[in-house]
């Protein structure tokens, strides 16, 4: 647990701020935080929940003799935090509903103890996972965000665990310093309750531990996304082996694989924020934004804007809120935001058509890229630059704009190469030469567009596949580049100067 927060809530109580409101689902994280801060400053520590009423922490959950019956009613247990004069922490679990709009006697009640306490040696803290707090409290009610936690204490949990099962000789441990490394890496974002749920399931379902296992762990990350409703999880199988060309963005990326490590954070990297791929449609970027899950082993997260915009006023932007909130608790992982040209489009006139809710998102999104601070690595895919607003486009929202282009000549071989071998077919046998010169102007998926026509055809006649089958889809196709030839040189001569070309060094490109 990091003791930033161990240190702020010790100096709150210290500094007799009456009521403390922790927001966390990790209850017992905090209850033990609390009886450390009350057994260095003298006082006991109570805790108080609607079914035991007001006891002494600790107290087991089964003893029925040592629970207070009269205290479950908050106002009794209120009552009684004044009426007991020795030094002590009250903890309050899962008090909001009483703070919620209608409950004027438990919020009078609370105005009027934060008074008393201000003059005593007694603090009450509120800990629950949502915030409710009515205006009449606003003043006296002092906030903080609990953090998830660090890697540290994930080491140490993993250490108990090893511990416990290394007296079982049939459970196999195989956790080197690398190993280990991704699997703490991969569980950052978990509560402890997740994270030993987790271990314990690989633990049970294969006899072993191993660095391997992160998959396990991006299940139960999955869980929470899937409980938000407002993000998807993206179970991405592909990899970089499945992207033709595109030499610069890969090696981009490459040597960002390990920015999130904690060598990479000792060296004093921070961590990246995010790509833009701007460029022609059909040419692999929703594929690199997979792709990059797969390279860095993280989670991938699919932003749907469309989602967001609820049917009532500020529901919108709260769902942005909540959206960026599950990303970061789940972090690190990476979010990909498809098509953001069309998610953002007209949010400048946003105020005459929508009432200026595209605007108010847009805002509170490119707020967030530029202050970000949890490791959230954003991939945003655009097809239109005409549909960008500018302020997306300034340094410090993107680490790099990335301009994906038409595959040139060779990484259309290299396309051909990975959409035959896909099909169980070895490249070697087809005029490759002639394929890539009939390809011309041809995206990638246009090309495995006409590799799939040309297997329907071949299956058709009873022949098997060859280049002539091939050569024929290509000419029957019209390719995008030919259609829309004015937009996608409008697109090239303003990439010219403010993208970097993922495909041509930026040195060959000038």
């Amino acid at each position: 647990m990091p003791m930033l927060i161990e240190e702020e809530i010790e100096t709150l109580i210290r500094a007799r701020y009456p009521l403390l409101y922790v927001i966390t689902s990790e209850e017992l994280r905090v209850q033990e935080m609390l009886l450390n801060i009350a057994g260095r400053r003298q006082k006991k520590l109570f805790e108080w929940s609607c079914n035991t009423g007001l006891v002494q922490a600790g107290t087991p959950f089964q003893s029925q003799k040592l629970r207070n019956p009269a205290t479950r009613d908050p106002l009794a247990a209120l009552d009684q935090v004044i009426e007991q004069v020795e030094p002590a922490i009250y903890l309050f679990k899962d008090f909001h509903p009483f703070l919620a709009k209608g409950s004027f006697a438990v919020t009078r009640k609370l105005k009027e103890i934060a008074l008393h306490l201000k003059n005593s040696c007694k603090t009450i803290v509120l800990v629950s996972s949502a915030l409710e707090i009515p205006p009449e409290l606003e003043k006296e009610i002092t906030v903080l965000n609990f953090p998830l936690p660090a890697r540290e204490d994930l080491s140490t949990l993993l250490d108990q665990i090893l511990a416990d099962i290394s007296q079982f000789k049939q459970v196999a441990i195989d956790l080197d310093a690398a190993g280990r490394e991704r699997l703490l890496q991969a569980a950052l974002g978990l509560t402890l309750g997740e994270a030993e749920n987790v271990f314990a399931k690989i633990i049970v379902k294969d006899q072993r531990l191993s660095g391997d296992d992160v998959g396990e762990v991006f299940a139960q990350k999955q869980q929470i996304v899937r409980k938000s409703g407002l993000l998807e999880y993206e179970a991405a199988q592909e990899t970089f082996a499945q992207v033709g060309g595109l030499a610069v963005l890969k090696d981009w990326l490459a040597k960002r694989s390990v920015a999130f490590s904690e060598a990479a954070r000792a060296f004093g990297l921070p961590a990246p924020k995010g790509i833009l791929l701007l460029g022609v449609q059909g040419c692999g970027k929703s594929l690199c934004a997979k792709a990059v899950s797969g390279l860095w082993q993280l989670p991938l997260l699919r932003f749907d804007m469309g989602r967001m915009f609820g049917s009532l006023i500020g529901s919108s932007e709260e769902n942005v809120r909540r959206a960026i909130a599950v990303a970061e608790s789940v972090a690190p992982a990476i979010l990909w935001v498809d098509e953001i040209d069309k998610a953002f489009a007209g949010s400048q006139g946003s105020g005459f058509t929508d009432g200026g809710t595209t605007a108010r998102v847009f805002g509170t999104f490119l707020t967030w890229l530029s202050e970000k601070n949890s490791p959230v690595f954003v991939v945003a895919t655009a097809n239109d630059i005409s549909q960008l607003p500018p302020e997306l486009l300034r340094k410090g929202r993107f680490d790099e704009i990335f301009f994906v282009d038409l595959p040139l000549a060779g990484e259309r071989a290299e396309v051909f190469r990975i959409h035959l071998a896909r099909r169980g077919r070895d490249p070697v046998n087809f005029d490759l030469p002639q394929l890539i010169d009939a390809s011309s102007d041809f995206s990638g998926a246009e090309i495995e567009a006409a590799i799939i026509s040309a297997l329907y055809d071949a299956f058709s006649a009873g022949d098997s596949l060859n280049s002539g089958h091939i050569l024929r889809a290509l000419r029957e196709t019209v390719p995008l580049a030919r259609t829309m030839d004015e937009h996608i040189g409008r697109l090239r001569r303003w990439a010219t100067s403010r993208a970097r070309n993922a495909s041509v060094p930026r040195e060959m490109s000038q």
